[in-house]
């Protein structure tokens, strides 16, 4: 070798050690941040929260939300619901009939 050859070697050399260090702090740090973090909010915090949000529903519901509005949607889906009814009940009708007819053929 050179002296020129080991003269570049030379100063090459911390660079590579840098490199090497940076390596390891990035991949040390990247651990750190997958790990699975212990800490957290306790149990009690997370159902506090929950029922604190549901309150928060109610109370927006029945401040926001006209008596009037909900005794029309109210309204509506009783008589949509009783709609349906009257519908399942004739098919039921319908099918007894067959049934019935089907039946006194087979006789």
């Amino acid at each position: 070798m050179t002296d020129t050859q080991v003269l570049t070697q030379l100063a090459q050399t911390p660079l590579v050690a840098a490199m090497i260090w940076l390596i390891y702090m990035l991949r040390r740090e990247l651990a750190e941040r997958l790990a699975p973090r212990e800490a957290g909010p306790p149990p009690d915090a997370l159902a506090r929260t929950r029922e604190d949000l549901s309150a928060f529903k109610v109370e927006v519901a029945r401040t926001y939300v006209p008596l009037s509005l909900i005794r029309d949607v109210d309204q509506r889906l009783t008589q949509h619901l009783l709609r349906i009814e009257e519908k399942l009940d004739e098919v039921s009708r319908s099918a007894a009939a067959a049934a019935a007819q089907y039946h006194a053929q087979k006789r």
